[in-house]
């Protein structure tokens, strides 16, 4: 299906460094590839996505981040663009993908050496050999480092014992462990005559070719859920079951042949928090996906809003478009502006993902700050996602309700985004905590008391260091500051500053808090600290706005096309604007804007929404979900009605 010019130049400009990878995806795939019926029940659905993700890889597909020498195709970055396209389609095949190749087959890439990726990643990028991620338990989730599950050495057998100890050591929500899954990466406490070093990562045969438990295993299927009913989850216990020593992942620790214990990490919370880190692609690639999604559900519900009439012109004229009502376009437009905003965020962590990949540990600083990165992104765009997606929904009425119009399935594929790879409270926290200390190594270190008394080395006016856009929004910034007052609400300049303002004065505030509360008893000091949280979670969100709308910058600066640049320059302007409108009431309360600031703000707002109706399906077309793979029955029933307002100059 062709699309307007103007949509292939946005999209191009969308695409940035992945365009070649995204437009195979366009020009490959097509919607028997990954797209599936609602209606499919969960039997039929799980062996859909096994049969559709066996089918890709062997074309080539959603296989890359891999060793070249193992079958690899592409790099970390493309494996994220691989990712979001894959979203586009069905989320139960992007996340059974993103369970064998990511994380299954990333544990072996990330945490195995050279003989562990020779021997068991060629089988896992063919889907010969499924996996799992036994990571979660019934007891422990976001607290990783203290799951129960052992494994023990055994130094008369020279192998290792893994066990489940307890109920609660049970591993849950298991994606592949439901059915499907013949081998898991579990995760447990490696103890070594007698010593504790702390969670390392075991691969360990679970099935065989028949699908049955293998002895010493015990898994349950947790069958229909909420939504991904393509995935089965499930659970897996262990029952002193023995693993040979070539079976542990021991790049970051192990046991030699004499049975000792080696690390080439002393500290064991050191340890633990690099190996965390090697697995940043999975919860980048949980926010790229979480996006695309939405994007899928923003394309069906904008071009509903073209082609629907409700209620005549006065004096019984023609019905009047939906996507004409100021409300539905405040429904979707500044939505599309923050699509596109998180897109270019998302080629710009891709891309800072690839090279903390190749400096293959060499630059630690890089390493903490994609993980805080990927923690803030991954909380935004599922948020936004959930918020989105329903929007999608209410904006196409009863349609939207029906399956057959393929945002409802969205919608509930989407939800579990908002607590898997990460829950997104906990993650907050992780942003507001790297804001806040010198050296996020430490964190394992601290009790809650220590992670306060640490703010006392806070970085100061560090963590406001810009992104790769630097000197372009220097010189935005300065011009900005040169214009009278009137002029400044459409300048980009006056945008970051406002960005920043909120960013440094929430971040300076959190510290003082937690500073104070540093200096009280431990008791107090818990409840003090406590009392922060809500306040760590504005600190995360107002960091990665800025961040964000960096990124956006950035990208318009790259863009060559006056039209497509001045375009963006629009869009660029509806997201910030319509996020500093969402956040007001804190401008207001700081004294940052009065009220005839933010009634202009949201006067703003509307005329941008108003001046970027007329080209909102090129935007949508930008957005690079393919028509074909919307699954949307309404939008075969007609055609977009005529623009009936003119785009502004």
């Amino acid at each position: 299906m062709t699309i307007t010019p103007t949509g292939e130049a946005l999209r191009r400009a969308l695409d940035g460094p992945h365009h070649e990878v995204k437009q195979r995806w366009r020009a490959e795939v097509s919607a028997d590839d990954m797209v599936r019926d609602p209606a499919m029940p969960l039997e039929q659905a799980r062996e859909w996505a096994l049969e559709k993700l066996v089918g890709l890889a062997e074309r080539k597909f959603a296989i890359a981040g891999f060793p070249e020498e193992v079958g690899g195709q592409g790099t970390q970055a493309q494996s994220v663009a691989h990712f979001e396209m894959l979203a586009m389609g069905d989320l139960s095949l992007t996340i059974k993908s993103g369970v064998q190749h990511g994380l299954f087959g990333g544990a072996i890439t990330n945490l195995g050496t050279q003989r562990h990726h020779l021997e068991y990643l060629p089988a896992t990028i063919s889907c010969e050999r499924t996996g799992c991620f036994a990571m979660t338990e019934l007891g422990h989730g976001s607290d990783v480092q203290s799951v129960e599950t052992t494994i023990t050495w055994l130094p008369d057998s020279s192998e290792f014992e893994v066990h489940s100890p307890t109920p609660s050591a049970t591993k849950a929500y298991i994606g592949n462990a439901g059915q499907h899954g013949k081998w898991a990466a579990v995760f447990g406490q490696l103890v070594v005559h007698g010593e504790n070093h702390g969670v390392h990562v075991a691969l360990v045969q679970i099935r065989d070719d028949e699908l049955n438990d293998m002895p010493g295993v015990t898994t349950g299927d947790q069958g229909h859920k909420g939504g991904l009913l393509g995935v089965d989850n499930g659970t897996i216990t262990f029952d002193h079951l023995r693993v040979p020593r070539e079976q542990l992942l021991d790049r970051y620790g192990g046991v030699d042949e004499s049975g000792t214990y080696t690390s080439p990490i002393e500290s064991k919370n050191a340890r633990f928090f690099t190996m965390l880190g090697t697995l940043v692609r999975g919860r980048i690639c949980v926010a790229g996906g979480a996006a695309s999604g939405t994007r899928k559900a923003l394309s069906i519900a904008t071009r509903y809003g073209l082609q629907r009439t409700q209620f005549r012109r006065p004096g019984l004229g023609a019905e009047i478009t939906l996507l004409d009502y100021q409300t539905h376009q405040r429904k979707l437009l500044p939505e599309i502006a923050r699509a596109y905003a998180y897109g270019f965020a998302m080629n710009e962590l891709s891309l800072a993902l690839q090279r903390v990949s190749d400096a293959a540990g060499s630059d630690p600083r890089a390493a903490r700050e994609l993980e805080t990165r990927a923690a803030g992104m991954k909380v935004a765009l599922t948020r936004w996602a959930n918020d989105t997606i329903q929007v999608a929904r209410e904006a196409c009425g009863g349609a939207g309700y029906m399956s057959s119009n393929g945002i409802t399935q969205i919608r509930q594929d989407a939800d579990v985004f908002a607590t898997f790879e990460g829950d997104n409270t906990v993650l907050s926290q992780l942003v507001a905590k790297a804001l806040l200390l010198d050296y996020k190594q430490t964190w394992g270190d601290l009790d809650l008391r220590g992670t306060a008394q640490a703010t006392a080395r806070m970085l100061g006016g560090t963590f406001l260091e810009r992104t790769t856009a630097r000197s372009l929004i220097d010189r935005l910034v300065t011009t900005a500051s040169r214009q009278p007052e009137s002029d400044k609400l459409r300048a980009r300049g006056w945008h970051v500053q406002m960005f920043e303002d909120r960013e440094r004065h929430v971040v300076e505030g959190l510290a003082k808090r937690m500073r104070a509360a540093g200096k009280l008893g431990a008791d107090e000091a818990f409840a003090a600290i406590n009392a922060c949280q809500e306040h760590m979670l504005v600190a995360a969100r107002a960091h990665t706005d800025r961040v964000v709308l960096e990124a956006f910058i950035e990208a318009i600066d790259h863009v060559d096309d006056p039209y497509i640049n001045s375009l963006l320059v629009r869009v660029c302007d509806l997201f910030a604007l319509a996020t500093m409108e969402e956040h007001r009431a804190w401008y207001l309360e700081h004294e940052r804007i009065d009220a005839s600031r933010s009634k202009a703000i949201t006067q703003a707002v509307d005329d941008l929404c108003q001046e970027l109706r007329p080209v909102a399906l090129e935007l949508v077309e930008g957005l690079g979900v393919e028509e074909r793979w919307l699954n949307s029955a309404m939008l075969d029933e007609a055609k977009p009605a005529e623009v009936t307002v003119e785009l502004a100059s």
